[in-house]
């Protein structure tokens, strides 16, 4: 069997055991993303409309249930943007039992999406779609620090920067320790020992001091409650597998692995019931915190996943005081160095650019601007595909060509050559390519270098018979290869008028 190595092996619990080494830099990995973990989950309980603490025990119940459940080791799910944006109209209308009766259905929804197998869209994902998600990603993840930098005291600059230097040089010198945990806790006794006065991640919101609960959410077992939450529901679903997929395919290229997209999205789905039992407001895939677990931190584990959300609920309930003190600053830092390291410079380069077709350039920058417009990656890839569909639609039509043979044997006849793959894109002009009333008597059509493909091309050969034979003449279609052959004959003189 050839290829790139299965990740579930490799990437089990027990390997995180297989030496000292490995042990430390999934544990320490673990430390850094629940550091990280924090104000991000607070900054997504804002935007749903929902308390702290509702964005911090869905952070940690989908980190260490995902750990177990899903397809791809290594990567962190936990609440975030794109699910908060979704579920906030639920949370601002309904209030948070339907919140959670939304993420229920929700996982729900992801697991039958799972077992049916809708991993298998991925291949329908061009590379430029995820080159123009992984660039987007890099934007959006710098841009939700812009606010941490803006109207704060001016010795926050130089704490960033001090927080990118460390970063950038401590690999150099050694990686026994992961960079961004040196960086931020250096950042943090500098602040504390010289009394800076600057914003922290307490000034993000209040931390909880108690162990999340199960929560059965009281509403309604009724048609009216299904019809309020289903549709947010269903994007919830859509939106968060979608990001966990094509987040599970970065690490797979990261880590030159192959993961099991199957079992991560059903995976997905069933933490997100367990996260909504316990009160949570669900999430997916982080690519951010999951970029700062692979790449930055080197971890290739299901414990790092699955210490990332035990380490951030003891930070958050054993040592809120702690992390409340921690300078914001440093974990601006941390996020800029991810979106640095995840944005692909290459594909931006002038000689790439030079080299690239138009296309697929195109492709990349519809959705990049699509996602940094909307904050929503979902959208994004969704109008990357669609584009990169009627591009490829339209370069391939061009491919189709109908030639007059002149050289017959009979004077009653006239033979075309139909070449290339013909359906809607291709075939709607095949109708104005003959000479209706110039050719002779019989007309035959030659289909051996072409292929049909769809409805809208047997329709086409229809509307040529039915022109030819208005004036009389014959037409004879010949040379079609089976699968042509068969569709031709299913559907030809079958199409209704409206073709």
């Amino acid at each position: 069997m050839t290829g790139a190595p299965e990740a579930t092996a490799s990437g089990s619990f027990r390997a995180a055991f297989s030496s000292v080494k490995t042990f430390r830099t999934e544990v320490l990995a673990g430390l850094v993303v629940a550091l990280a973990l924090i104000p991000e989950a607070i900054a997504f309980s804002i935007i749903a409309g929902v308390d702290p603490r509702i964005g911090l025990f869905a952070s940690f119940t989908m980190a260490v249930s995902i750990s177990f459940l899903g397809g791809r080791p290594a990567m962190i799910s936990a609440a975030t943007g794109a699910i908060a944006l979704v579920i906030a109209p639920v949370a601002r209308e309904y209030g948070i039992d339907y919140l959670v009766a939304t993420v229920i259905l929700g996982g729900i929804i992801q697991v039958v999406l799972g077992v049916l197998g809708v991993a298998k869209i991925m291949r329908f994902i061009p590379r430029s779609v995820m080159v123009g998600f992984v660039n987007a990603l890099a934007i959006l993840i710098f841009l939700s620090q812009v606010p941490h930098l803006v109207g704060v005291p001016w010795i926050v600059y130089p704490l960033v920067a001090a927080g990118i230097v460390i970063m950038v040089l401590l690999p150099r010198w050694t990686k026994v320790v992961p960079a961004p945990l040196v960086a931020i806790v250096l950042l943090t006794v500098a602040v504390v020992v010289a009394a800076i006065n600057v914003p922290t991640v307490g000034d993000e919101g209040t931390l909880p001091e108690s162990l999340p609960s199960l929560f059965f959410p009281n509403v309604p077992l009724n048609l009216e409650t299904l019809q309020i939450i289903a549709p947010y529901a269903l994007a919830l679903a859509l939106v968060g597998i979608l990001e966990s997929l094509l987040t599970a395919k970065l690490v797979d290229d990261v880590t030159d692995t192959h993961s099991n997209k199957t079992r991560e999205a059903w995976g997905q789905g069933t933490a997100n019931v367990i996260t909504g039992f316990f009160g949570g407001m669900g999430g997916c895939a982080m690519i951010g915190q999951t970029m700062i677990n692979v790449k930055a931190s080197g971890a290739r584990t299901r414990l790092s996943t699955f210490l990332a959300g035990v380490f951030l609920l003891i930070l958050v309930v054993g040592l809120g005081d702690v992390v409340a003190i921690m300078p914001m600053a440093a974990l601006v830092a941390v996020m800029i160095m991810v979106s640095v390291g995840t944005f692909d410079w290459h594909s931006i380069q002038l000689s790439t650019l030079r080299r690239m077709p138009k296309s697929e350039t195109t492709v990349m920058v519809a959705t990049v601007v699509v996602t940094v417009a909307t904050h929503n990656l979902a959208y994004g890839v969704i109008v990357g595909v669609l584009v990169a569909m009627v591009l490829f639609a339209q370069r391939v039509a061009h491919f189709t060509s109908v030639k007059r043979l002149d050289a017959s044997d009979a004077d009653d006849q006239r033979v075309y050559a139909v070449e290339g793959e013909l359906f809607f894109a291709s075939s709607n002009d095949l109708v104005y390519q003959f000479d209706y009333a110039g050719d002779p008597k019989n007309i035959v059509i030659d289909m051996t270098k072409a292929h049909i493909w769809d409805a809208s091309t047997v329709a086409s050969l229809d509307a040529v018979t039915t022109k030819y034979e208005a004036k009389g003449k014959t037409v004879t279609i010949i040379g079609m290869n089976d699968d042509s052959a068969a569709r031709h004959e299913r559907l030809a003189g079958n199409l209704g008028a409206g073709h």
